[in-house]
């Protein structure tokens, strides 16, 4: 099963190229905060903006720092089945646990379409597969019929369910089969969705107050939900603001803010975050801060 806190991991950029010297720094801050698993080449690390030699440089560093720590899941979609493959055989040579595939997008293929697709995926390779379906960067909805029959695939282990409905996320936690992984791709419901009986999730905010959503996590499963709702409570005031302009921009200003990266550059087309933002986000991680500092004092004592 796979469960908890996984981190789509930001790509860091300096100068227009790779800054490795960041993402390594990235990668052990996630680990040592209590991340469950990583996931490079995501959404939120700007995937369609890499060459394939900058892909495979991402991929050979998060395997090399985690150094089988935590699992590595690399995101490997598109909208064209064999391309998807090819991709997949040509990082297969990096010794990774499992690729996370997108729904088709732009070209909104059939439910039946999609099936054949994530099948194809699953035959094409021996790594476990997690689907991510998210159907308003996409513009189709992978039915929970159609996951259903994807999940008595031995491979397909498991979602990144950004579905945008309540109804159909506790439908599929209701009805998925054992050892099947449903992880929320949805920052803000983190704790609903965990509360309603998800495995975890998959969450960009979780970059920044990693220990926080660790805790989260670890008081559900605890059932100590009045544990889980004094952790939550910063975090929900963290989430919103920055989703407000693109993902990564805003989170990258705040990696960069807390030194965790050395640059917030992203790559067109996406730009810089704007300044009426950026102050609102100062303010915020400078709250944060003061919102840990006050539970550091209070665990002392």
């Amino acid at each position: 099963m796979l469960t908890g806190v996984w981190i789509p991991l930001v790509t860091p950029f300096k100068d227009g190229a790779l800054d490795l010297a960041s993402y390594r720094r990235l990668i052990e801050h996630a680990i040592g905060n209590g991340a469950s698993g990583l996931l490079p080449l995501g959404t939120t690390g700007e995937a369609p903006a890499l060459s394939e030699d900058e892909e495979d440089a991402i991929v050979a560093e998060t395997v090399a720092v985690a150094a089988g720590r935590v699992p590595v899941f690399v995101g490997i979609g598109g909208n064209a089945t064999a391309k998807v493959i090819k991709a997949i055989k040509r990082i297969e040579r990096f010794a990774f646990a499992g690729i996370l595939s997108v729904c088709p997008y732009y070209n909104r293929p059939t439910q039946a379409g999609m099936f054949a697709h994530f099948k194809a995926i699953a035959e094409a390779t021996a790594r476990q597969v997690v689907i991510y379906n998210i159907p308003y960067r996409t513009s189709v909805n992978l039915s929970n019929e159609t996951l259903l029959r994807l999940a008595e695939l031995g491979n397909i282990v498991g979602v990144k369910d950004s579905c945008g409905s309540m109804a159909q996320s506790l439908e599929l936690i209701a009805s998925r089969p054992p050892g099947f992984s449903v992880l929320t791709g949805e920052d803000a419901l983190f704790l609903t969705q965990l509360c309603s009986g998800a495995d975890g999730g998959i969450l960009a905010a979780a970059h920044l107050a990693t220990s926080r959503f660790v805790t989260v996590a670890r008081c559900v499963a605890d059932d100590d939900l009045t544990g889980a709702r004094a952790a939550w409570e910063p975090l929900q005031r963290l989430i919103p603001p920055l989703f407000e302009e693109p993902n990564p921009v805003p989170l990258k200003h705040c990696l960069w803010r807390q030194g965790l990266i050395a640059s917030p550059e992203c790559r067109l087309p996406l730009t810089p975050v704007s300044a009426a933002l950026g102050e609102r986000l100062d303010r915020m991680l400078a709250n944060l801060a003061s919102s840990d500092a006050v539970v550091v004092r209070r665990h002392r004592a």
